[in-house]
Parts: structure tokens; sequence; C-alpha cells
């Protein structure tokens, strides 16, 4: 079978890779999308994401959808053939964080496509892959596999709203409009913000931001715009750079929530520290999601709008150029890998 194996930076390489057999507990998913996310472009550009480092070959992916084939032994779930999404996250269970809640941030835990422990975890980018049979969602009715391929990094986007706080009744300030930023959008709009407003440097991202339901479009770098807002109840800081926290923390009222979403480079980011005293801005961190992922299979199923995110459905035998259109936010938001067979 076909996968898509990352060997360092710049090495994506498309091999046939053995078709894994499923063991206790596990299920055998055969995978029909995959969406390319930041972090794969990441380790695709730079052999890393953040801290994170490759340090062996690993196969990338973690935003996939399919069908059930079989499970091993002991395992159970969506009857075969039925159509799913993998939550890509196995935490351990049983370390502080997960006791309280938070598994997200697990100390212990696996992610599919993921080089923050080693040996890396290998990622979902492949025709078949094996997962713990709990981390197969039956998709709702009327969701189509399409679709479904938003289902984490909504989940990601719905993480960061939740933990914003309130934001219904209140104008949210999102910086960076690629996919994430897009998603965050729409998270934004269903928890009920009454405005949203997003900045970005180019404008083709702006339109897919408003596309997920962004009322107000502001251009990053005119720091005339009319339309950049006086203050925001809350920011959600989406692009992964410095500028774009430092904007998020000169907007939000006194007293509001910025929100770190974005995987800021490796090392030190300096930031405007003096404003989180004089103004007693609460600064958070996102990071992936848990329970997340139901709620964005619903959202996805009931908003048809979601398919306007999706700007292109690549072979997997042609993943470089996927990924070379993934990068170029001028011609694109999420990008797909379809690894259905060749006919």
């Amino acid at each position: 079978m076909l996968g898509c194996v990352i060997h360092g930076q710049g090495d994506l390489r498309v091999a046939e890779l053995p078709v894994p057999v499923p063991g206790p507990g596990q299920a055998l998913v055969a995978v029909r999308y995959g969406g390319v996310c930041g972090s794969d472009l990441h380790y695709w550009r730079h052999g890393g994401v953040g801290d994170f480092r490759l340090r062996e070959p690993m196969v990338l992916g973690h935003e996939v959808v399919g069908t059930v084939v079989e499970y091993g032994a002991g395992a159970s779930g969506p009857v075969p053939g039925a159509a799913v999404a993998v939550h890509p996250a196995t935490p351990c269970g049983v370390c502080p964080e997960c006791s309280d809640g938070r598994r997200n941030v697990c100390r212990d835990t696996r992610y599919l496509g993921s080089a923050a422990r080693f040996p890396h975890v290998q990622g979902g980018f492949a025709a078949q892959v094996v997962v713990p049979c709990e981390q197969v969602r039956a998709l709702p009715d009327g969701l189509g596999l399409r679709r479904a391929a938003l289902a984490e990094p909504l989940s990601v986007a719905l993480h960061a709203v939740r933990r914003a706080g309130e934001v219904a009744g209140r104008h949210v300030l999102v910086t960076g409009a690629g996919p994430i930023g897009c998603l965050v959008v729409a998270a934004a709009k269903a928890a009920g913000a009454s405005r949203v407003t997003v900045t970005d440097l180019l404008p083709e991202a702006l339109e897919y931001a408003r596309v997920a339901g962004a009322g107000t479009l502001v251009r990053a770098d005119d720091p005339d715009d009319p339309a950049w807002p006086a203050e925001v109840d809350v920011a959600i800081e989406a692009s992964g750079v410095a500028a774009g926290l430092d904007a998020c923390l000169r907007r939000v009222r006194r007293g509001g929530v910025v929100v770190q979403l974005g995987m800021l480079p490796a090392g030190h980011s300096a930031f405007a520290g003096n404003l989180v005293v004089s103004r007693e801005i609460e600064l958070r961190g996102a990071f992936r999601f848990d329970g997340e992922f139901e709620q964005a299979l619903e959202l996805l199923a009931g908003e048809a709008a979601f398919d306007g995110l999706v700007s292109a459905v690549v072979p997997v035998a042609d993943a470089e150029s996927a990924f070379a259109l993934a990068a170029d936010r001028s011609r694109s938001c999420k990008v797909l890998l379809d690894f259905a067979p060749a006919p």
C-alpha cells in the first residue's frame, strides 16, 4: 500500500508500505482522505514542529477518515464498511493531567504522525492504518467523508474557543486566516460570538475566513486599515508568529483573554509582557483537543459551508505537489490527500 513518509527536511517520499494487521483492541481502517496540516508542512519544510524534531523516518498525517475494515481480538466498534473519523490521540489515562480531565496535555500521550516522542508515532497518511478501537468514531447521518476530514482541525479550533471562556455576544479577534484560523472563526460563531474580526497578510486567505463566517477582514500588514477594531473582548492567535501575538495583546480590552493557539518557532519568543501586567490580560495556551472531536463531527454534519474550506483533493501519488499547494496560502486553504486506489 502507498504511504507518505518524511525522512528529513524537504525529503517527503511516497513509498510502498506493508499492510498492517490489527492486534488486540485495535481497528484496521481503510483511509480515504487525509488533511494536510500545518504541522505536516513544518516537518516537510523544516524537519520539525516547534521543539519536536525528526529523528527517524515517520509516516505523516493525523487528520484521517475512511471506512472500517476489520477488528483485532477483543475489539469492537462501528461495523466493517462504516464510514468513520479517527481521533488521533492516545492519552495514557493515568498521569496527573489525565486524572484531572486534561487528557490533551497528557505527559505520555501518543499522537498520530508526531515526533514529540521517540520512537516517533507513525501517522495516518497510508492506505490502511491500525488504531485503538476507542479512537474510531462513526460519522453522524448526513456527513460525508470529504467534509468529515475537517473534524480534527475543527476540534483544535473548538478547544481554543473553549479555552477563551465565554464568547457569546462578544467581539473575537482571530490573527491568522489559515485553515485553523478559519475554523476558529466557525467555532467562535457556533459559540455565539456577536462579531469576529480576522487578520492576515493575504487577501486570498481572508476570503476563506469570510466563507467561515468572519464579519470583518483586516490586512495584518496595514496598520492604517480602518477595519482594525479599537479593542476586542477575546483574541485568539492562530498564525504562529510573534507579530500575531503582539496584535492580540494590543487589541484585546483590559481584563480580556488572549489564547495562543498557533505553534510559535522553537526557542524563546519575545512578547509585550508589560501589557499582560498593566492591563491584567489573561494569556492562555491551547493545545490539541479531547472531547471536542464529537462536537466537531456534529457541527460538520449540520453546516455545508465547511465544504468551501476544502480547496483541493489530490491523489496520494502526487503528495509532494499537494504539500506544495497546501504551503501556498494564496492558492489554498485545506488540501486533502486522496487514498482511493488508482483506477
